[in-house]
């Protein structure tokens, strides 16, 4: 019984039972909550050109603090907002967690809508840090909490595809139709996805964990495409029932838990790099800032024929068919060399832009097209292997119990990262020169390869029993 909503399952049915379509449709509807994040990030790129010329729509043009700040506090709330999204996913559940985040999501636009007061933008900043951590925290957790061993990675890496799509899609608004008319647009689309995902189920693990066995069979044969519970929804009721069960027996407060256990500490640390890697490989800024890098890059280069806020819609093109790339490789090549390549790649790129901005600021004749290439290369990294593959490693190498709150942790450490980079990186880069920054990023990448080769187990199609074995030997 397939296709259908998950409140009528009665009804007839479209695709074979066994179908992953259902886990599908469900995954789609878990990620519209990330395009809304992404769209909140990419505003900042147009729309800092635009608050600080001097056709601002405010009347007066944002200044450097007030625009550094702006984008970097998103990252500083994210810290105590990744816990909030755990605990409520843990207490409330992933369903009433994902609705929360597109409530809060649509107040966002609308407090922008309402007003332009510089307090009114840092309020909105502020609440875009909960959307980051429900996009970083809840997301993930929900999407591997329903989905079959076969297609956890590829539907794991769709949360990253949909925050590309989100901030594509606020770069080509942001060019195209005026202030108001964009915030319009963007106010839409949390209000549709609460309407619509009121009909979804909540996750199983979480259901069995609240003592809702017959709701979890339910939500289990819905999502396994069944005409009725069978042998296979049964043995995955019992797995997650043994899971609780061991989760339940250890009292401990969780990271002491971790903290004193050999195994769940090596995991802790993998997920931790995995995190903080991401953040620190170049990708942040550059999202926030395309287009004050790209002016930057062009100031006496007559020859980029493509406006700053133009480069920056392509950098948006190029994340997403990173992003395209990584949920059709990742079940194929595995998590762990998608994950070297990418970061390996990435390095290299910003070590050379780095070295690119130092050579022209000793007046050296530079080939104009550096900049974009590896700017693009560095998000096409990025999307293609080190956001998406660091959220569905962390998912995969602990159990229900564990799994929000070590997402929560990794997250709040890493957003640490992201709110001293983008509060730091615009006043940095207009005083010492922007090619330290992008030295240290290019570092970041090159460790973390070596890193993952001595320390990441594969994890692709295996069971949790199975990782842990291998981090044994490890």
């Amino acid at each position: 019984m397939c296709l259908y909503g998950y409140s009528s399952m009665s009804e007839g049915k479209l695709f074979t039972p066994g179908s992953k379509i259902n886990q599908i449709i469900c995954a789609v509807l878990i990620c519209l909550p990330n395009f809304s994040y992404g769209t909140c990030i990419g505003w900042m790129s147009p729309m800092t050109l635009l608050l600080q010329s001097k056709n601002s729509p405010k009347g007066v043009p944002l200044t450097d603090l007030e625009v550094s700040w702006m984008a970097a506090l998103p990252y500083l709330s994210c810290v105590p907002a990744t816990y909030l999204m755990a605990y409520m996913g843990d207490r409330l559940g992933r369903k009433s967690t994902l609705l929360f985040m597109s409530a809060i999501c649509f107040t966002i636009w609308t407090l922008k809508i309402c007003s332009m007061n510089i307090w009114v933008f840092i309020i909105a900043r502020i609440l875009v840090g909960i959307t980051m951590a429900g996009a970083c925290v809840t997301g993930p957790t929900y999407i591997k909490e329903i989905s079959e061993d076969s297609i956890r990675g590829a539907l794991g890496c769709w949360g990253a595809l949909f925050t590309a799509t989100g901030s594509l899609f606020s770069y080509i608004i942001g060019d195209l139709l005026g202030y108001h008319q964009i915030l319009y647009v963007l106010v839409a689309f949390p209000m549709i996805h609460f309407i619509v995902f009121l009909i979804m189920p909540d996750s199983p693990s979480y259901l069995v964990k609240e003592g809702k066995l017959k709701e979890a069979v339910k939500a289990l044969t819905w999502l396994r495409c069944k005409d009725s519970p069978d042998t296979s929804i049964q043995l995955e009721l019992e797995r997650l029932m043994k899971e609780h069960k061991e989760d339940d027996e250890n009292k401990q407060f969780m990271l002491k838990s971790i903290a004193t256990d050999r195994i769940l500490f090596k995991a802790f640390l993998i997920a931790l790099v995995a995190a903080v890697s991401r953040e620190v490989c170049g990708a942040v800024p550059i999202q926030n800032f395309a287009g004050d890098i790209f002016n930057l890059a062009s100031e006496d280069n007559s020859s980029f024929a493509l406006s700053p806020n133009k480069q920056a819609m392509m950098l948006g093109v190029v994340q997403l068919g990173g992003s395209l790339l990584a949920s059709n490789v990742v079940e194929k090549c595995g998590r762990k060399w998608l994950m070297v390549i990418t970061c390996l790649v990435s390095g290299l790129s910003m070590c050379v832009l780095a070295s690119w901005f130092l050579i022209r600021d000793y007046n050296i004749i530079s080939t104009a097209w550096i900049p974009v290439i590896t700017l693009c290369l560095c998000i096409f990294c990025d999307a293609a292997g080190l956001m998406p593959i660091t959220i569905v490693i962390t998912g995969e190498i602990f159990s229900f119990k564990y799994r929000g709150s070590v997402l929560a942790t990794t997250m709040a450490i890493a957003s640490v990262a992201d709110f001293l980079q983008l509060l730091f990186f615009k006043p940095l880069a207009n005083t010492i020169g922007v090619f330290y920054a992008f030295y240290f990023f290019g570092v970041m990448c090159l460790l973390t390869v070596v890193y993952v080769i001595i320390k990441l187990p594969e994890t692709k199609n295996r069971s949790l029993e199975e990782i842990y074995e291998e981090l044994k030997r490890m």
